[in-house]
């Protein structure tokens, strides 16, 4: 697997500028799938040595917190995706000994933001996956169809028995960077609460320090050369 470019499939800004470094080619579309495929059908595969889906993530088993890293064994989304068992190994060989849990596990990815906790508890029963995100089929259907290996590596933000805000789908600009003015108008209308940006807020920042220190732990070509 020596030579070419590692590609990081992101959903956000901030977790293209944690995943970025030497070896690694971001690639994000403002946590929105169908813009995302757009943006992989324009990038040819030459160059690229592996896929991998790198971001946060909502939980779903509720033994899970925020901060939690799933190293991903496979993925449910409309069919299932194994991930490369050689780089999977190599990532979680990688995070060993580092702060808080690192698992193995099955994820699920989907078009639409998984709000509620009704929601998550029946994706849950469904696959019995560990986490659902909104890139990682998009980044898996990429690697299938030019025969590169695949894996994926997603830090629990939300946990399972926890609903995201409704204003939390809209919240990101175009750029994948949180929309304030979105933000300030939910307030306002009343379709947010201080409490929930309180506890999104703290959440998220467990999740991306969680996510950084993975990031430096695993080096150049996030960890799969």
């Amino acid at each position: 697997m020596d030579g070419g470019t590692v590609l990081a499939v992101v959903g956000l800004a901030r977790e293209a500028r944690i995943a970025a470094g030497p070896g690694v080619e971001t690639i994000q579309a403002g946590g929105n799938p169908a813009r995302l495929r757009q943006v992989l059908d324009g990038r040819p595969a030459r160059g690229l040595r592996a896929v991998v889906s790198f971001g946060i993530a909502g939980g779903l088993d509720p033994a899970l917190r925020p901060g939690d890293v799933v190293v991903g064994t496979h993925l449910d989304a409309e069919g299932r995706f194994s991930a490369d068992p050689e780089i999977s190994r190599r990532l979680s060989d990688a995070l060993r000994g580092s702060p808080g849990r690192i698992l193995t596990g099955g994820l699920v990815s989907s078009d639409v933001a998984v709000m509620t906790v009704a929601d998550k508890a029946a994706l849950r029963a469904r696959t019995g996956a560990l986490a659902v995100d909104m890139e990682s089929h998009v980044a898996a259907a990429f690697a299938a169809r030019h025969a590169l290996p695949f894996a994926a590596l997603r830090v629990v933000c939300d946990p399972a028995e926890r609903a995201l805000p409704a204003f939390a789908a809209t919240a990101l600009t175009p750029e994948g960077e949180p929309d304030i003015r979105a933000v300030l108008g939910a307030l306002l209308r009343g379709r947010a609460r201080i409490g929930d940006l309180v506890r999104l807020g703290r959440d998220s920042s467990a999740a991306f320090a969680a996510l950084a220190r993975c990031r430096a732990r695993l080096g150049p070509g996030l960890g799969v050369a």
